[in-house]
């Protein structure tokens, strides 16, 4: 992999992505969300930056 990746062009500051995941993880994060004053698409939002960013435990 020694190529550049090529850069993702997005004109707006978000982007729509449908996603089907498995109703317990729905679930799980429906719980966490309402127990932390959050959506599920936040809490989502959040996960995948801290994954993304290295935050995350391997």
């Amino acid at each position: 992999m020694s190529e550049d990746p090529t850069p993702i062009i997005c004109p707006e500051d978000t982007r729509e992505i449908v996603i089907n995941i498995p109703c317990r993880l729905a679930e799980r994060a429906q719980k966490y969300a309402n127990e932390h004053g959050n959506t599920i698409t936040g809490v989502v939002i959040e996960a995948l930056d801290a994954l993304l960013s290295g935050r995350t435990k391997n």
